[in-house]
């Protein structure tokens, strides 16, 4: 039987030497696959409340809009800068080679709102615990961040979880 890992393809040195990517798309083109991710990816989340589902720029959004559409609640788009319409707030986060800006709509969520976080890869944790400052900023609670991938040995899962959001993961890959 075949696990969610089995539908990721890996591509070596994309987009530079000495990277191995890590393809969800492939996992997202078979229905049974990209079924049993949703499924797995909720798992942990059954009967918690949930009011709405951010996803993280861009495949959090491919995710999370299937996730808020089986939990029937809401969607939330955290972007990059300069992609959302009307007023945002931002959250700066540190990246390999500088910086990068994430932004939320100011009236998307409502304080005392629990949200469930969603993305494909968990590498860093930049990306994420900046869309995690934004959801607390606005008031509401973060119950827990769902990935496919987690890439162990860039700590990402540690440094959420040393701010107290449970994580959830569906596979794991060595390196980078």
């Amino acid at each position: 039987m075949k696990t969610v890992k089995d539908y990721i393809r890996t591509i070596a040195d994309f987009p530079h030497e000495g990277i191995m990517f890590r393809d969800v798309t492939t996992l997202f083109a078979d229905p049974r696959g990209f079924r049993m991710a949703i499924d797995q990816l909720l798992h942990p989340y059954a009967g918690a409340r949930i009011d709405k589902v951010v996803g993280l720029e861009a495949r959090g959004f491919i995710l999370g809009g299937a996730i808020a559409h089986q939990l029937t609640v809401g969607f939330v788009p955290i972007r990059k800068k300069g992609k959302l319409p009307g007023a945002t707030i931002s959250q700066a986060y540190k990246l390999e080679y500088g910086e990068a800006v994430m932004e939320i709509h100011d009236d998307a969520l409502k304080p005392g709102e629990k949200v469930l976080i969603v993305d494909d890869l968990l590498a860093t944790g930049g990306t994420c615990e900046a869309g995690i400052k934004l959801v607390q900023r606005l008031g509401a609670e973060v119950v827990g961040c769902t990935f496919i991938v987690d890439l162990p040995e860039l700590g990402g899962r540690r440094l959420l979880e040393r701010q107290g959001v449970p994580v959830n993961v569906l596979c794991e890959f060595d390196g980078a």
